[in-house]
């Protein structure tokens, strides 16, 4: 099985690379720029699942439960914590 703080840990990373710092200082990124990462796509096998633990452990925060490619490629998805 996947370490999922592992995973986790990763996904902070790539949110960090890929995303931008709004007036608060939080760092966020578009699903859909994050999706369509290369990167990304090779280092999650379930960007989804990754990002669904992550929010249950408030780590990142997003509108709805489940992200799917097209639909919610304008949801931002937002660092809670450094």
């Amino acid at each position: 099985t996947m370490n999922v703080e592992h995973e986790i840990s990763l996904l902070v990373e790539e949110i960090r690379r890929l995303g931008t710092k709004n007036a608060n200082g939080q760092v966020s990124v578009k699903f859909g720029v994050l999706f369509a990462d290369e990167k990304c796509a090779n280092l999650f096998e379930a960007l989804v699942g990754t990002l669904k633990a992550a929010k249950r452990r408030k780590i990142v925060t997003y509108q709805g439960e489940l992200l799917l490619q097209g639909v919610h490629d304008d949801v931002d998805i937002m660092l809670l914590q450094d």
